[in-house]
């Protein structure tokens, strides 16, 4: 099976670069520039190797560098962003800071015809991040696009099959990214053989060797991503499995009970349901502190998992429903932390699981879905909207309590109703209340009301690396506001945010 190495140096996109190449249809590995070397590539007959982004500067010296010979190793090349620039060095280029003129976001790019921009047109879209710039292109190099702000935004040398995009052809704001990334695969003479399909058998061959004989018990939330993960693991281990739901007291209005009586049917006495509702907001009380709140939760999940497994007469491994945006979000290998997840970033050291199984930890929400439709799952669970682990704790700015839970609680099943029930054209992928730390001057009943701001919050996208805000029809916003402060006493606003991802997040904490 052809298969493309991506070679990581940090980048937040990383996976999602592996992610674009499979969706060709081409296998895709994920490496840390760190564990392998230039004979080790050369040796595992990789058709194609992609130099991701990352967060440092190529000038930095303790910045991650590689060998110069990989470009000369009779491979194609493809770097992008952090990875063009250090291609540039690598080969005697030289990189600078871009001062006050850095790029990011949205920005017209201008390019030349050549292999990798192959039915490209000449003025396109891309999206730029970066603050250093290549300032001089090596020897045997050329230029092949530029935008105003970026004089070497593409460079290549086809001789040796190496390319250089400064941009990101990974994500979907840029317009041609994907036939740039195609293109990058005919000059690899990629045979494009891999599916969706494959991945769930192997991986539950592969599990089903790993774990016989062993107990595994499941932390089920009743998402998307523990849905299919119970599935799959079901698939390889059968009886071995037992899933428990905890419910935290953080889940939205009615969902506690929702989530059991889908489960319940499908799982009988496999499934196990956890109170524990008290104990997390005991241990949330005072706690402002976003990353704190998190960690908190993720420690008690752990602590209610392992009481629950000696309850039950031991189990030797936890399984989570991790997927790569919880991973990447809490710092994978040279990247930088976003946000600590509650499975990931809140997990404790002293554990008492043997170990942890994730088996989805590489994949992202559409391919999540995907391996839930190749198991069977039914529509309603497998494109079921996203909820985070820490529920509502991390839509709460601030100190979380009962008083505030009920607030949003009852803001949240609002504008989820209005959107559900509402005729529009382009569907958000996920939409949620958050109650802000703000308070604002209101009118009720011919009264003063210094109350709460509720934000709403909707977004479309593919894969939850990036995110466009939607763009909700003004009479689904209006029907939702006057809803809510009618209904809700302590609320005196209601905004609507428009930020997209990058630069903020989904959620707001």
């Amino acid at each position: 099976m052809d298969t493309i190495l991506v070679l990581d140096f940090g980048g937040q996109y990383s996976q999602l670069i592996a992610r674009r190449i499979r969706e060709q249809n081409v296998y895709a590995v994920i490496e840390s520039f760190r564990h392998i070397s230039v004979d080790e590539i050369i040796g595992r007959g990789y058709r194609g190797i992609i130099m991701t982004g990352g967060p440092n500067s190529v000038n930095d010296p303790e910045s991650p560098h590689y060998d110069p010979g990989l470009l000369d190793a009779g491979i194609p090349v493809l770097g992008i962003c952090y990875g063009a620039q250090l291609m540039a060095q690598m080969a005697g280029g030289k990189v600078a800071a871009a001062g006050a003129e850095g790029e990011y976001g949205r920005t017209q790019l201008t390019v030349t015809e050549n292999s990798i921009f192959k039915g490209v047109p000449e003025a396109s879209i891309c999206w730029m991040s970066h603050r250093d710039r290549i300032v001089e292109i090596p020897e045997r190099f050329s230029v092949k696009a530029y935008t105003p702000q970026c004089a070497c935004a593409a460079m290549s040398d086809e001789s040796r099959k190496l390319y250089a995009v400064q941009f990101h052809p990974e994500v979907t704001h840029t317009r041609y990214g994907t036939q740039m990334l195609s293109n990058f695969l005919d000059i690899c003479g990629c045979d494009r053989q891999w599916k969706m399909s494959r991945f769930v058998q192997e991986t539950a061959e592969r599990l089903a060797s790993e774990l016989k004989g062993k107990r595994v018990l499941m932390a089920l939330s009743g998402g998307v991503d523990s849905s299919v993960t119970a599935a799959l693991l079901a698939k390889a281990i059968g009886n071995n499995l037992t899933c428990v739901f905890v419910d935290h007291g953080l889940l939205r209005k009615g969902e506690a009970k929702a989530v059991e009586d889908v489960f319940r049917s499908r799982l009988g006495d496999s499934l196990v349901c956890v109170d524990a509702s008290k104990r997390f907001l005991g241990e949330l009380a005072g706690v402002t502190d976003p990353e704190t709140k998190r960690k908190i939760i993720g420690e008690q999940f752990i602590r209610v998992f392992e009481e629950t497994a000696n309850s039950l007469g031991g189990f030797d491994l936890l399984a989570q429903g991790t997927i790569y945006p919880d991973v990447i979000e809490s710092g994978k290998g040279d990247s930088a932390v976003i946000k600590s997840h509650h499975n990931v970033g809140g997990i404790p050291t002293d554990m008492k699981f043997s170990g942890i199984v994730e088996p989805l930890r590489d994949l992202f929400k559409d391919e999540v879905r995907r391996v839930g439709l190749e198991l069977g799952l039914p529509d309603h669970i497998v494109k079921r909207q996203p909820f985070p682990g820490p529920g509502l704790a991390v839509r709460i700015t601030g100190e979380v309590t009962e008083e505030k839970l009920g607030v949003l609680r009852e803001a949240d099943a609002i504008f989820r109703e209005e959107i559900d029930t509402a005729d529009m054209s382009e569907r958000p992928d996920q939409y949620f209340a958050v109650l802000t730390d703000t308070s604002a001057v209101g009118v009720k009943g011919d009264s003063r009301l210094y109350g709460s701001v509720i934000a709403l919050r909707s977004v479309t996208t593919e894969d939850f690396m990036t995110a466009d805000w939607t763009r909700i029809p003004f009479e689904v916003l209006e029907r939702a506001s006057v809803r809510i402060t009618n209904t809700i006493p302590s609320v005196a606003r209601v905004v609507y945010d428009i930020t997209s991802k990058p630069p903020a997040t989904v959620e707001w904490e």
